[in-house]
């Protein structure tokens, strides 16, 4: 059965140790995805995410004529082995002008600009379209990038949905160079990297902190290390999920072990009752840092400090049992927060509002936020159909009894088994109760897959 449309958190009453698990990284399992397919030989992805991000773009990559296999990993349910057969840069098939080969990515940001990269490479025409967000959010620059490179594209508002003119990739007479600012979305530049070694492509890449931005830096790491001739490749968890139950062992500890005064950096990685397995330690994912942000300090940047995970962290700074030993009028400023508003909702506003319905103190003034810690008290809540907003709001349960989100199965983006993870019984999960708000009957854990 699917999940509800209207869930309940119920607190635990009991101390809670655990050790979850989370799905593999979407960032790596669809930067992943291109590569292989780019291989000159089979590459098989070993602890793939399997959600509705990957998946649209696994059955983009069969539309575009690539073998792929996909079986089950045993010890996460939300992961999978996929082997793609890479053509060596060849893309079998491709549309005409009069009928282009439709793709849809969803609200997927990485399938959509990574595809248009991708769809550059074919000797067909291409149409990609998604949902009606994902035809809001930008993609002027990366379609600006792709035209310098020789690629026709048409848009009439330099977003999707866009018809792209396949140019292959036999050698140009000179090198193929472009510019791509990453202003509005890192994703342009890894879409161009990603495709720059089979198309002969020169990328430069401006904008907001263009040689340090970490998704970018991800990107280019990956390239370094990924077997293009073939073979096995491991995909670490994702660090973004895996900051929710970072977040949920906080909340859970025992009254008074939370301080402010941490003794050593990375501390509560160790003293967490929960942990989160096979933690990410390779440097590629911001957000793995997330562990060393607590205690919450007094500033957080969304350019260099955390990436997706700031929301949990703005969720954390609501809850004054979140932060012992802060006054009331000592904030947490979280700034240059611009990209959230271009995400999957307007992320800014969006958990703003959410947050004031609990009773918080918001303060929104231009990309910043500063958010006070107080005694927040339950509420019906909005997830906007925002994947990161529902699971950093579920987090908030854990303390605030008479949290209710509209909509949790919405989390099927990146992590469809997350609210089993949390209702699971200790060690695997943290055993909260999770209600039907509509009926007050108990959600089984077959009833909390958001499939």
């Amino acid at each position: 059965m699917p999940l509800p449309e209207l869930i309940e958190i119920v607190p635990p009453t009991r101390p809670v140790r655990a050790e979850v698990t989370v799905p593999g990284s979407k960032s790596i399992t669809n930067r992943a995805l291109v590569l292989a397919a780019l291989a000159a030989g089979d590459v098989t992805l070993e602890g793939a995410l399997w959600s509705e991000d990957t998946q649209v773009m696994i059955e983009a990559l069969r539309k575009l004529g690539f073998a792929i296999a996909v079986t089950p990993e045993p010890d996460e349910p939300c992961n999978r082995r996929i082997t793609v057969r890479g053509l060596g840069g060849r893309i079998p098939h491709g549309g005409t002008r009069a009928s282009p080969l439709d793709l849809f990515v969803g609200n997927a940001g990485t399938a959509a600009r990574f595809l248009a990269a991708l769809a550059c490479l074919g000797n067909g025409v291409y149409r990609l379209a998604g949902s009606p967000r994902m035809h809001e959010r930008p993609q002027a620059a990366l379609l600006a990038a792709l035209r310098q490179l020789g690629c026709r594209v048409e848009s009439s508002s330099d977003r999707l949905p866009a018809v792209i003119h396949g140019m292959g990739t036999a050698a140009a007479a000179a090198p193929r160079r472009c510019t791509v600012n990453i202003q509005e979305s890192s994703q342009f530049a890894s879409a161009l990297l990603l495709c720059a070694r089979t198309g002969g492509w020169q990328v430069e890449v401006v904008g907001q902190d263009a040689e340090t931005a970490p998704y970018v830096t991800m990107t280019r790491r990956l390239l370094e290390v990924f077997p293009h001739r073939g073979g096995c490749f491991q995909i670490e968890p994702d660090a973004s999920s895996g900051s929710y139950f970072w977040a949920a062992g906080w909340l859970l500890s025992a009254p008074g072990a939370p301080t402010n005064k941490a003794p050593v950096p990375g501390w509560w990685r160790e003293a967490s009752p929960v942990q989160v397995r096979h933690w990410p330690t390779s440097g590629w994912q911001v957000d793995a840092a997330f562990p060393d942000f607590l205690p919450l300090p007094r500033t957080v940047s969304r350019r260099d400090q955390l990436g997706d995970s700031i929301l949990t962290a703005i969720a954390l700074a609501a809850d004054a049992a979140a932060c012992p030993g802060r006054a009331a009028d000592e904030g947490v400023v979280f700034t240059e927060l611009g990209r959230l508003r271009l995400q999957e909702c307007e992320r800014v506003a969006a958990i703003r509002t959410e947050l004031t319905r609990c009773g918080a103190r918001v303060v929104e003034a231009g990309d910043t936020l500063t958010v006070y810690p107080g005694r927040l008290h339950g509420a019906t809540l909005q997830t906007y159909n925002d994947h990161r907003l529902a699971m950093c709001l579920a987090i908030l349960g854990l303390n605030v009894p008479g949290i209710r989100l509209h909509n949790p199965a919405c989390v099927r983006k990146t992590f469809p088994s997350f609210f089993q993870k949390l209702a699971a019984p200790p060690p695997a999960g943290t055993g909260v109760t999770i209600l039907n708000a509509q009926t007050g009957g108990r959600l089984r854990e077959d009833e909390l897959f958001a499939g």
